[in-house]
């Protein structure tokens, strides 16, 4: 088995908050934003919706999943699976099933394929009994701000999952996947090169309080 290079690691944390505004928002007197590239990075994570044709290259999708599973879970079950795509034949098949059912899709002249257009796609599948979806939320946080610090963009999706799921046509994509039979796909993460800068929504912080 190849010996892979895990440098990739140590890059990613030096890139953390590269695409971050500087300066500005204070976590707390002594902790500026500008210095804290975690903060950084979690604050200038985006929603991607348009990516450009650049392959992501397969180091930085090891980098992002082994980032994934060391995500916490309870009793370190670690109770999910993954499955990486990033082959354009199997993105370009399921996406003409989907066109196929959705004709209206191919319409908009942005759409090239179902994972808002991304070169790369993550799968994530949880048990099929309902338990251990909390830890797979752990586990897509923490690749998409792994994406983020190495200058990716990712978008997490639920409507192509649903897809695969519930269209007959789509069932051997779906067993390509091979995930264990007591698993069922919970959701994806488009992941690619952004071709887009979206502005940050506001945030409602009238729904955080602290008890005294």
């Amino acid at each position: 088995m190849k010996k892979r290079n895990w440098s990739w690691l140590c890059a990613g944390m030096m890139l953390m908050g590269g695409c971050a505004p500087q300066g500005g928002t204070q976590t707390s007197e002594n902790a500026p934003v500008g210095e804290n590239a975690v903060i950084e990075t979690i604050l200038a994570r985006r929603s991607i919706r348009k990516y450009t044709a650049q392959p992501v290259e397969r180091e930085k999708l090891e980098l992002i999943v082994k980032c994934g599973i060391n995500a916490p879970s309870g009793l370190n079950k670690q109770p999910w699976e993954v499955r990486v795509v990033d082959d354009a034949a199997y993105i370009d098949g399921l996406t003409a099933l989907y066109v196929k059912a959705n004709p209206k899709a191919a319409e908009d002249p942005n759409f090239k394929n179902l994972f808002r257009n991304a070169p790369a796609v993550i799968f994530i599948a949880s048990p099929s009994d309902g338990s251990g979806q909390l830890d797979c939320g752990l586990l897509g946080e923490n690749m998409v701000l792994a994406a983020q610090s190495l200058g990716l963009g990712s978008c997490c999706l639920g409507g192509p999952t649903y897809f695969m799921t519930n269209t007959a046509e789509a069932a051997p994509y779906l067993e390509k996947l091979g995930f264990s039979e007591d698993y069922t796909l919970l959701y994806a993460i488009g992941i690619g090169y952004p071709d887009e800068a979206p502005e940050a929504k506001p945030r409602d912080e009238a729904k955080v309080r602290f008890i005294e």
